[in-house]
């Protein structure tokens, strides 16, 4: 443990002492000599200890910024890559100084100390050596410092798909935020020259977000961490296995999570009954049918008085090759468009994380017309990091699998947000969907 992190727990059991005697004096019982006397010795004791913390923190980042190689040509389990200049390191892509902090805790065995020498002593930039000498530990494991945690919330962005389509993100103060959305807009009339005006006015209501905690284990090879430094490479692929495993567990719930427990609630259920439409049978469908039914989807939202912008589609890939694969009378593609990731107009999304095993038959899907501009993702930026090389996971078989046998470390990443949009008119959903069910 880190001088600071021993001396902050020391603090920490002085103020539990300090709140107890201060509690039997709020509930009216007279503290005697003895207790006074303990009290003024404690808070002494309190405003020292801070004093000694302020100090360590100080020393802790001067030596971080002035921490050099140990050797100019040390290339190996803690040094940085080649070009790597001491105390700047590539820090421009986003994710990759929480990637090397990962790499190290992992290295050292979730050992902060360590982790911060090994820092120190490789030459990595001075941010990660300094979050590591003074990052806290967390309840389920190390709290990463919110600038690294903001950077690897923007390396998921190309990687979750609700998020790529236009979501916005905000933040959540004290892990809450709401937002009022308008439910009825001001009616604006014509008058005559002696006739009142009408009194009228925007009805509102208010979208709701709290932190939910979301979970996602990345195992990382330990090939990879005991050559952390010999290619920048490797924090490319550290910081993609992060994104990715959090950005599928972000569409995943963002889109059909129904809000029960501890889960956000998705657009699958936000979605107002009115705007939940089943899709034609593929028996007997005819081009006509499905421009009527996706106009219509469209329409929904084009009538709903909001702004049409940052619309598109989402849909799993089977209902894309289908819509790609259909053909007109004379043998052309009926969506040409869609070659570019376009479909009437609008971007798609796609998501594997749209389930094709619903219904009865276990043969349908979903697929969504949304306006994500309206859409809200409420981000808490206490992001949490822990690891084991012990334990065990599920690969995407459903398979178990050793990370201690398959020689892995297993990183477990905690993130805390909420879904929400700022109206509920802005989503339509297609159910039923058996498009492309025989591909």
């Amino acid at each position: 443990m880190s001088l600071v992190l021993q001396l902050r727990s020391e603090r920490a059991k002085i103020n539990t002492m300090l709140q107890a005697l201060a509690k039997l004096e709020a509930g009216g019982e007279a503290l005697s000599a003895e207790q006074l006397s303990q009290f003024t010795t404690l808070e002494a004791e309190f405003n020292a200890l801070t004093d000694k913390i302020s100090r360590a923190e100080q020393a802790e980042r001067m030596a971080a910024a002035s921490a050099v190689p140990v050797s100019e040509s040390a290339q190996g389990r803690t040094s940085p890559p080649p070009g790597h200049i001491s105390g700047s390191g590539p820090a421009e892509a986003p994710g990759v100084r929480m990637a090397q902090m990962v790499r190290l805790l992992a290295a050292a065995g979730g050992n902060q100390q360590q982790a911060a020498q090994m820092a120190q002593q490789g030459g990595f930039s001075t941010d990660v050596a300094m979050a590591l000498s003074t990052v806290t530990p967390g309840a389920g494991g190390v709290l990463v410092p919110q600038n690294f945690a903001t950077e690897i919330i923007e390396a998921l962005r190309p990687m979750s798909v609700v998020r790529k389509m236009g979501t916005r993100s905000l933040p959540l103060n004290n892990g809450n935020l709401t937002m009022p959305r308008i439910t009825g807009n001001t009616v604006v009339t014509y008058i005559g020259t002696e006739t009142d005006i009408p009194i009228t006015g925007m009805t509102f209501a208010d979208t709701k977000l709290s932190a939910k905690k979301a979970a996602a284990i990345v195992p990382i090879s330990n090939d990879l961490i005991a050559t952390a430094g010999i290619s920048p490479r490797i924090d490319d692929i550290v910081v993609s296995d992060l994104a990715v495993s959090m950005g599928l567990s972000e569409d995943l719930h963002f889109t059909r999570a129904d809000g029960s427990g501890s889960l956000p609630k998705g657009m699958r259920y936000w979605a107002q009954a009115f705007n939940v439409l089943p899709a034609p049978s593929t028996a007997g469908i005819t081009l006509e049918k499905i421009d009527l039914f996706c106009g219509g989807m469209m329409l929904r939202i084009e009538t709903a008085n909001v702004m049409m912008k940052d619309c598109g589609w989402l849909m799993h890939p089977r209902v894309f090759r289908w819509l790609q694969s259909l053909r007109d009378g004379n043998g052309n593609k009926a969506y040409p468009e869609i070659e570019q990731g376009m479909f009437k107009g609008y971007p798609v999304g796609l998501s594997n994380q749209i389930p094709v095993n619903l219904g009865t038959d276990g043969n349908e899907t979903e697929f969504y017309f949304v306006n994500f501009a309206d859409m809200m993702i409420g981000e808490d930026m206490d992001l949490t990091i822990s690891f084991s090389s012990e334990a065990a996971y599920k690969d995407a078989e459903g398979n178990m699998v050793s990370a201690f046998q398959r020689d892995q470390t297993l990183v477990k990443v905690i993130a805390k947000h909420d879904f929400g949009p700022r109206h509920v008119e802005s989503i339509v959903v297609a159910v039923a969907v058996k498009w492309g069910a025989g591909m």
